[in-house]
């Protein structure tokens, strides 16, 4: 699994990079605050994986990044999903290097 921390993926976005961000925390989670990412709970997603862009760059998020390395995890070896990333340190990471107004407490 690779890791891309949130200046990397903040950057590429920026150069035009095309990536999905999968969202896999709670709902509640994510109505609390979401970066615009697709929301797909870690409990759903290997009933949800053709909804997944096989053929794009995928980054898995989630609060820290431990959910999101067992999904990608997951991904990766029991699907062969390729192109699969995990934002470092999650969105505690997005709110810490890019957006400071997320309220995620």
């Amino acid at each position: 699994m690779r890791l891309i921390s949130a200046l990397e993926l903040h950057h590429a976005m920026k150069q035009g990079q095309s990536f999905e961000i999968i969202d896999i925390r709670e709902p509640y989670e994510y109505a609390a605050a979401n970066i615009g990412s697709t929301h797909i709970p870690m409990g759903e997603i290997c009933n949800r994986t053709t909804e997944l862009p096989t053929q794009s760059n995928i980054v898995i998020m989630c609060r820290s990044g431990k959910r999101a390395e067992a999904v990608a995890n997951i991904l990766m070896t029991e699907y062969s999903i390729p192109n699969v990333f995990v934002l470092d340190g999650g969105i505690l990471a997005w709110k810490d290097q890019i957006d400071a107004t997320l309220d995620l407490d």
